[in-house]
């Protein structure tokens, strides 16, 4: 897809989430640009929005940041036209960030972010930051252990997420039409047994499914279903889709994301520890999706877990605050 010439992938790749990309941002984010982040960052507007408000205190943190990109897609939307991109912010977690601590060590802060485009320009970003999974790189994570393996999530397996040459219609819309049936297949489930959405139909035996941090990553469908899906629903059985921003294949892979993109309600118990809070939830989430011939066999996925246990009656960094050493505390 192109803008006045421009492939908007590099439009993407020169504002990325590091110094270079802050100097590329000027004359390429609009006037009227709303930034929609994680908590604590949230809803910013206006042209500094991604410059300042976003990349400032990044980059204090990280002083000499990586954006490693991981995927990048771009497509057409309701609204207009969009790039998807996945991957993360690597370097020396050197200063605190929105108040987790410095580790003055390597980090990696994993990342999920969408843009739209109006003739070159950047109008708005949907993102979410793994922060919970720094927390945990600075030793300060404080609710219950994940279930899966906590990793830095790698890039696919077939090393081809950022591809610049033209992709098919074909190809992307045998992806869409993928997950899209997969997707369909989550809303049959019939609140008592798992292989009522039959997920075996929809993913390869051993697929790799790299989660939040606090829930973890999983490999195969005992282990996602063990670690993940069971919690899940049995924590929010009523779980529904909708009010999506974005959906976008190309050629093998497919991104989504929703603001908020699940509505629950929190009936059931364990899901990252908690007891059930019986209050309804809306939830911020992002995913990629790699297709490998007619199953799906890798999904990295987002969701924005501060934002979603403040609902839920618990402020994370507060929390955090509370429970890490002295120096920590205000």
């Amino acid at each position: 897809m192109r803008v006045f010439g421009m492939d908007i992938k590099m439009r993407r790749l020169e504002t990325g989430m590091d110094a270079a990309g802050r100097k590329g941002a000027a004359g390429r984010v609009a006037a009227d640009y709303v930034l929609n982040g994680p908590h604590p960052l949230n809803r910013v507007e206006g042209e500094g929005a991604f410059a300042d408000a976003l990349l400032g205190p990044l980059l204090e943190s990280f002083p000499h940041a990586q954006d490693r990109v991981d995927i990048l897609l771009s497509g057409q939307w309701a609204n207009g036209a969009w790039t998807a991109s996945t991957g993360h912010v690597a370097g020396i977690f050197a200063a605190p960030l929105w108040g987790i601590p410095a580790t003055g060590h390597v980090a990696f802060l994993r990342y999920g972010r969408f843009d739209r485009w109006i003739d070159g320009r950047m109008v708005e970003t949907y993102l979410i930051l793994d922060l919970p999974g720094l927390m945990m790189q600075a030793g300060v994570w404080p609710m219950a252990r994940p279930l899966g393996a906590f990793l830095v999530p790698p890039g696919p397996q077939t090393h081809d997420g950022v591809v610049h040459e033209p992709a098919t219609d074909a190809e992307g819309r045998k992806s869409l039409d993928l997950v899209e049936a997969m997707i369909a297949g989550l809303m049959r489930y019939d609140g008592q047994s798992l292989t009522s959405m039959r997920m075996v139909d929809f993913w390869t035996r051993d697929f790799w499914w790299y989660g939040p941090a606090p829930i973890g990553s999983f490999c195969g469908h005992a282990d996602y279903e063990r670690g993940h899906q069971g919690p899940f629903l049995t924590a929010f059985p009523d779980r529904k889709g909708g009010d999506h921003k974005c959906r976008i294949g190309e050629r093998s892979y497919v991104a989504s994301t929703g603001w908020p993109s699940v509505r629950a309600t929190h009936t059931g118990g364990g899901w990252l520890g908690l007891p059930p809070t019986n209050l309804p939830v809306t939830m911020r989430i992002m995913d990629f999706w790699r297709r490998d011939g007619d199953l799906l066999a890798e999904n990295w996925v987002f969701i924005d877990i501060p934002e979603l246990l403040l609902q839920m009656g618990v402020d994370l960094f507060a929390r955090m605050r509370e429970l890490s050493p002295v120096a920590l505390r205000p």
